[in-house]
């Protein structure tokens, strides 16, 4: 154990091959992660912030590697604290807050009781592929409710669009205009929901079309506006760039299952990003979605968030390489996740179906551990 760790801690697999390592029993990236950010009770902490905050984001990223990982006690420890610290003790009642860490008074708490939509998302999916994959009905039938309480909660039908998720329950709308966060929307999560009762059906196949017309030149924005006689706007506060949001995008897009009929049309469509890679050696932090014009350079945890959409191009390479000469930093919980998300997916750790099913790689030499 102490041999693959020191071999596989800091990634260098991807300097050492040009195909994706194969997946092995321990996972040492999630090691990392669950020893540098998880505590005992269950809380995904950001040490970044000076008050060691948590947010549903974190929870709900936490709870799906756990479960690619096959790693139930961290699961069930996650998903508790998360029930009773973010949703009042009852996530079929409420929605989980968003901010939770140390207030002004020094007692710990809710900092911000709105929702985040995504967090949302990512929990309700983790809870159903759970009880699938565990046969753990509790967990699905926790799971459904979560969904149609989204559903009810932070889906709007916007005129001349459809039915979108906005990014939390309050905040998002008003006089006729709606701001929405592409990244949000994993097209993936909403393959999954397809079967159930609500409006992902037809969210699922808006998708695409949202996707595409709010990032005109192929970069995704981080925050866009919905108006209903102008169409897509530039949101006021936030301008047109794409960059620690808008990095998922193309993340989400790179896992998209070869079967999925809208994978060839969104790759195509996002291609600019691996293109301003290729030209320069490095992926820009910030982009301008309508001018296409670059700013700074992003950190390693953006290149291991593009190696699912590079899969099988020379840019491959250099982007292993660049996450790999890094590794994994101890105070740096959002590189940490994109490592995960796109490093495991990359080492064959996990894929999803074109249903959306998780189809994580267990084996039975791991379960017998």
């Amino acid at each position: 154990m102490t041999q693959m760790k020191n071999v596989c801690g800091a990634l260098l697999l991807w300097a050492l091959c040009s195909l994706p390592a194969q997946a092995v029993c321990h996972w040492p990236e999630w090691d990392h992660f669950r020893q540098h950010y998880i505590s005992e009770e269950g809380r995904v902490i950001d040490p970044a912030d000076g008050r060691r905050i948590t947010t549903s984001e974190g929870q709900s990223y936490a709870l799906f590697f756990a479960l690619v990982n096959d790693d139930r006690e961290t699961f069930a420890r996650l998903l508790d604290w998360t029930e009773r610290q973010l949703a009042r003790g009852d996530l079929t009642g409420f929605l989980p807050s968003w901010l939770w860490g140390r207030q002004q008074d020094g007692n710990w708490g809710v900092l911000d009781a709105n929702s985040a939509s995504d967090s949302d998302l990512w929990i309700a999916y983790s809870l159903l592929e759970a009880g699938r994959l565990w046969d753990n009905h509790s967990y699905s039938a926790l799971g459904t409710l979560l969904l149609r309480r989204i559903a009810r909660e932070e889906v709007a039908t916007l005129p001349g669009l459809g039915p979108v998720l906005l990014p939390g329950a309050k905040g998002y709308e008003g006089e006729g205009r709606w701001t929405l966060n592409p990244s949000y929307l994993p097209p993936q999560l909403l393959a999954r929901f397809a079967s159930f009762q609500g409006p992902w059906g037809e969210m699922r196949a808006l998708l695409p079309k949202l996707l595409q017309e709010s990032a005109p030149r192929g970069f995704a924005p981080d925050w866009v506006d919905w108006q209903a006689d102008k169409g897509w706007q530039v949101t006021a506060d936030k301008g047109d760039t794409g960059g620690y949001d808008a990095i998922r995008v193309y993340l989400w897009l790179g896992m998209l299952s070869e079967e999925d009929p809208a994978r060839a049309s969104l790759v195509a469509h996002f291609a600019p990003m691996l293109a301003q890679l290729t030209e320069s050696g490095h992926l820009p932090e910030r982009v301008s979605s309508l001018s296409g014009q670059v700013q700074g350079k992003g950190p390693s945890g953006f290149a291991a968030a593009l190696l699912p959409l590079s899969r099988g191009l020379p840019v491959q390479v250099t982007l292993r390489k660049q996450v790999s000469d890094h590794g994994l930093d101890a105070d740096a919980y959002y590189g940490s996740v994109l490592t995960l998300f796109g490093a495991g997916w990359d080492q064959g750790r996990y894929r999803f179906a074109a249903d959306g099913t998780l189809q994580p790689d267990w084996s039975e030499s791991c379960q017998a551990e």
